[in-house]
């Protein structure tokens, strides 16, 4: 095998190793204690806390927008509020942060963003809004769970 061959090799192997640490550190790369409360502390920077109880009032906000859309029988309403906090909002994540999440945690919030694209699907192709009452509450079962089971706090000390 000439030099530049195994040169090639040696820098491919290497890589190969990089990125499956990369990978293997966002799987498991969570920096998590548990809390007094019980809960699984997360412990992050104060702005990504910050930027992460951002994101979870506006799905608040999301919810409340799609229930008084419901309310009003307005379909377009429902499809625009999902489709704005849907799996096209994670495109926007760190990924620095978001290798701070426990898996299951990046589980339940891959699956709410999902739910709110399938939300926003079926408020496209119905024209009953109560169509949608369970597919809004089994959402609203991953942001109960997650509450219940996680908090978020700053690395310097802050709590929510």
């Amino acid at each position: 095998m000439k030099k530049g061959c195994k040169l090639c090799w040696s820098i491919s192997i290497f890589l190969i190793l990089v990125i499956a640490a990369a990978g293997f550190k966002f799987v498991t790369g969570a920096t998590v204690q548990t809390h007094a409360d019980g809960r699984s502390s997360v412990l992050v920077t104060p702005a990504e806390r910050i930027h992460v109880l951002a994101e979870m009032r506006l799905f608040l906000e999301t919810v409340q927008t799609i229930a008084e859309a419901a309310a009003q029988n307005d379909m377009a309403t429902i499809t625009q509020a999902a489709s704005a906090v849907g799996m096209g909002l994670v495109k926007t994540e760190s990924p620095v942060f978001m290798a701070k999440l426990p898996a299951e945690m990046k589980k339940m919030g891959f699956a709410t963003h999902q739910a709110f694209d399938d939300i926003a699907l079926a408020a496209s192709v119905t024209e009953n809004p109560m169509e949608l009452v369970a597919d809004l509450s089994d959402l609203m079962l991953n942001c109960t769970t997650c509450h219940a089971s996680y908090r978020f706090d700053a690395e310097t000390g802050a709590t929510n």
